[in-house]
């Protein structure tokens, strides 16, 4: 699938409440089983260093067009700063340590916790709601595509670091950020 092709496809998606919904069913059976678990969150802020502690997050289309849908909603003005002041490195969202974007976050954000306790449960759950996710595209109409998250918000325009402008249709001397919910561009140019 094209840039184009997936940008379009998020953006149609995230117009539609049937597409939240089945992502939240998911996430909301997540939260279930990671609660019988009981994993231990330190808030390091290890799961948004991604360079730093060697591990990659990627999304699929319908997560991504669901986490578009509530942006606005989740973008305050210390995260909107912090998203426009990204290096490109780890995870637009941290702020402060912490997830800025918390309550959106998908699903590879949800099951990742670097309590030692969780490696031994952490794939396999992931893969299954991986897979109810990849069935939900095929059900709903969604084309399925999984991409690295930084590189699947540089396509539809949500965080661009400086070396991602022209490739993402955008210029700038800094970096910008669109929340595409509201096609409101919001700035920091110094």
């Amino acid at each position: 699938m094209s840039d184009e092709d997936f940008r379009n496809a998020v953006m149609l998606a995230s117009r539609r409440p049937d597409v939240h919904e089945a992502v939240a069913r998911v996430y909301g059976d997540l939260q279930a089983a990671i609660e019988l678990r009981r994993p231990r969150c330190v808030q390091s802020g290890r799961c948004c260093r991604f360079e730093e502690f060697g591990h990659r997050l990627y999304v699929t289309t319908m997560e991504l067009a669901a986490f578009v849908a509530q942006l606005s909603q989740a973008m305050r003005p210390e995260l909107a700063d912090a998203v426009a002041g990204w290096s490109g490195a780890g995870c637009p969202f941290q702020l402060n340590r912490l997830c800025g974007a918390h309550a959106i976050r998908p699903l590879g954000c949800r099951i990742f916790f670097c309590d030692d306790s969780s490696a031994s449960w952490q794939q396999e759950r992931y893969e299954a709601m991986h897979a109810r996710l990849k069935q939900l595209h095929e059900e709903l109409a969604v084309p399925y595509n999984y991409r690295e998250w930084r590189r699947a918000l540089g396509i539809i325009g949500i965080a661009v670091g400086a070396n991602n402008l022209h490739t993402a249709g955008l210029s700038s001397d800094r970096y910008a950020i669109m929340c595409v919910a509201t096609g409101n561009w919001l700035c920091n140019m110094d």
